[in-house]
């Protein structure tokens, strides 16, 4: 028996009706969908960490929710786990025409990345119209699903592959900048707006939330055309960001004192230090 076989057949086990686990036998593809995607995040965390061993546990555990929502295909009648596999063999085949051979061992040939991108492109529209998907739009097929910076990223990467975008960064920060005096305007609004007009504010903090929401849009095209993984960036910042920070702590705690309490000043006093350390490279 393949290690597979033993995690299918642990998974059934776990979903049995009478004697399986409680907690695995009342879940749902809509239960376990967020754990799924917590996963995925956790994977990638341990590949920013170059943890490899940890990896190796987080990849078990994403495996684990595939075989977890197959499991539940399979009770529900709609498919198994092997079909799965099935599929995304079929489909990895059919999107690679030129790395496997036709029935006539023809092979396509694909001059570079560029290429390929936009011969993958077609493809999914097609197999998608073969499935009755009736959004011709080039946008189709995007999941809402996706973390809205990755969707971004994708509706910007799909717009582009009929040249709708920027030859490089250096426009994309002309209108950063465009955008962010735009939310400055409206934040100059908003204080100038009379306090007990509550239509007024909720009109500016709407126009606020969508100039806002501009700016990270071009945020993320700034990012796509550096070359630069906007999802790596922002955990690179996240963790830069925690580190400094429980710096600070520790030194205040070193002075015989706390963060809370003390001015935005003593605060932004500590900060410096915790990131003069950081460059050192003391952290």
């Amino acid at each position: 028996m393949s290690a597979i076989d033993d995690l299918l057949r642990i998974m059934a086990a776990l979903r049995d009706p009478e004697h399986g686990c409680p907690w695995d036998t009342k879940q749902d593809f809509a239960t376990i969908a967020p754990y799924t995607i917590e996963e995925a995040y956790e994977v990638a965390d341990a590949i920013d960490r170059n943890d490899y061993a940890d990896l190796r546990d987080e990849l078990g555990d994403l495996l684990l929710q595939v075989v977890f929502h197959a499991r539940m295909a399979e009770e529900a009648g709609h498919f198994d786990f092997a079909d799965v596999v099935d599929a995304i063999c079929a489909k990895m085949i059919r999107r690679h025409p030129h790395v496997f051979p036709d029935a006539d061992g023809k092979r396509l040939s694909m001059a570079d990345a560029d290429v390929q991108t936009v011969a993958w492109e077609s493809l999914k529209r097609r197999e998608r119209a073969q499935k009755g998907d009736a959004d011709a739009s080039l946008l189709a097929g995007i999941a809402r699903g996706l973390p809205e910076w990755q969707r971004a990223y994708k509706l910007q990467k799909r717009a582009g592959t009929i040249g709708f975008d920027w030859a490089d960064p250096a426009p994309v920060l002309d209108k950063l900048e465009e955008e962010i005096d735009e939310v400055r305007s409206e934040l100059a609004s908003l204080a100038d707006a009379a306090p007990d007009d509550t239509d007024a504010h909720a009109r500016i903090r709407a126009r606020l939330s969508d100039e806002i929401g501009d700016v990270l849009f071009v945020t993320v095209n700034l990012a796509r055309l550096a070359r630069v993984d906007y999802s790596q960036a922002m955990r690179g910042a996240n963790a830069k960001f925690e580190r400094r920070f429980r710096r600070m702590e520790a030194l205040a705690h070193a002075d015989g004192t706390q963060l809370e309490g003390q001015s935005l000043a003593e605060q932004d006093a500590y900060w410096e230090r915790a990131k003069a350390d950081d460059k050192a490279g003391l952290l």
